[in-house]
């Protein structure tokens, strides 16, 4: 089994126009872990998941998932495959 967390940190993070270290002050973490957890290199414990997801207003699932995300305007097709 797996133990990848996949994430859309860095692109909600770009969407909105805020920086690590706007993120990482936000969060109360260093600047790098904002990096660590984009590129999947660091896990979040529970708690830090749910701060991110309360710091961008959505849901947990929105940013977290067990598997990898779908990429943006593909097809149900390509989905399932």
């Amino acid at each position: 089994m797996s133990e990848t967390i996949y994430n859309r940190i860095a692109m909600l993070r770009v969407e909105r126009g805020i920086s690590r270290r706007e993120l990482s002050e936000a969060l109360g973490v260093h600047y790098q872990t904002v990096g660590y957890l984009e590129r999947g290199e660091y896990s979040p414990s529970l708690h830090l998941a749910l701060r991110i997801a309360e710091y961008f207003e959505v849901q947990v699932e929105v940013i977290f998932s067990t598997r990898p995300f779908p990429r943006i305007g593909s097809t149900e097709a390509e989905r399932s495959a």
